[in-house]
């Protein structure tokens, strides 16, 4: 019995009479690039149109207000009438002004403070409540804070710290000193009790940004150092920490915008007093503007406040990607 063999068929032939049955199953049309190339085209031309109600809404509510505000500082302003063009007097008198000088030095501890200790106490809480039994119920606590407005932790610490406050009465109570300590009435010892307030409600915040950084590592050189006898300071520094580079580029620099624009808590605990000891350039442009009615020279702090920020921020983030090249 003999048995007839079947003539072998290539893969080309045989992929070629698929594509053939499949034009054929679909009325013989066959997708084409041209097909692709023109939605692309489309898209490519509509582009601008689809991104349009963004770019206009963000012109309105910030581009056109910031132009607004810069001509303004360049006028002289009551809010009532027509401003008055006086050219660059408004700088000049900013870099004359005492009150300003003041500002701009507790603007830059409210920087220094804002970045190092949220920030830092944040990640120390985070690495240590990270991968332990019963870390989420250890981390509820600072978490709490951040669910207040900054107006309402404000008047509760304004209460507590004023010279009969709370915290003064619960000191001589205990026979304690400093139960006559004046934390908000010296400066810049005020900046430092308000610093100290900040600290308590952003703490958690930064701390969860961390944790989240921290579950999303891969565990697989987390577990590879462990192998290599690596724990604690070792693990953190050598793994850890360069894993979550990125992360704290980011936290970093949300803090580092919001040191620049403190208010809420500035002024409902002390106003910028005892006699503007306490004010930042955001309570300065407020009080130069809404208590003093000079819009002109309240909006070149403004001006001079959006510049300082803008600088910042892409000082900090030029640095930053220069280190991730490196």
């Amino acid at each position: 019995m003999t048995v007839r063999q079947q003539p072998a068929t290539s893969p080309s032939r045989t992929s070629a009479a698929r594509t053939e049955r499949r034009g054929a199953g679909s009325g013989g049309r066959r997708p084409g690039p041209h097909r692709s190339g023109g939605s692309y085209a489309l898209f490519g031309r509509l582009r601008y149109a689809y991104v349009s109600p963004a770019l206009l809404l963000v012109a309105v509510l910030l581009y056109l207000p910031f132009v607004w505000t810069a001509w303004l500082s360049l006028t002289r302003y009551d809010g009532l009438g027509s401003p008055e063009f006086i050219g660059l007097d408004n700088y000049t008198r900013l870099f004359q002004d005492e009150a300003l000088i003041t500002s701009i030095r507790n603007t830059l501890l409210w920087v220094a403070g804002t970045t190092v200790l949220p920030v830092g106490l944040g990640l120390l809480v985070a690495v240590l409540s990270y991968d332990i039994k019963g870390g989420p119920w250890f981390r509820l606590p600072f978490l709490l804070p951040y669910a207040m407005s900054g107006a309402g932790l404000a008047l509760v610490w304004g209460f507590i710290l004023q010279p009969e406050g709370v915290a003064n009465q619960a000191l001589s109570f205990f026979g304690m000193p400093g139960g006559d300590m004046s934390f908000l009435n010296d400066g810049p010892e005020n900046t430092f009790a308000m610093l100290a307030v900040w600290t308590w409600q952003q703490l958690g915040v930064n701390m969860l940004l961390f944790v989240v950084g921290l579950q999303s590592i891969p565990r697989a050189p987390i577990e590879a150092a462990r192998i290599d006898g690596a724990s604690g300071w070792r693990l953190f520094r050598h793994v850890l920490w360069p894993l979550m580079r990125p992360l704290t580029t980011v936290v970093v620099g949300l803090a580092l915008v919001a040191s620049l624009k403190t208010f809420d808590i500035v002024w409902v605990m002390t106003q910028g007093g005892p006699g503007r000891t306490s004010e930042t350039l955001a309570v300065t442009m407020y009080r130069d503007v809404f208590v003093a009615d000079e819009y002109g020279y309240g909006s070149a702090v403004a001006v001079l406040l959006t510049t300082v920020t803008g600088l910042a921020s892409y000082a900090y983030m030029r640095r930053q990607i220069g280190k991730e090249d490196h």
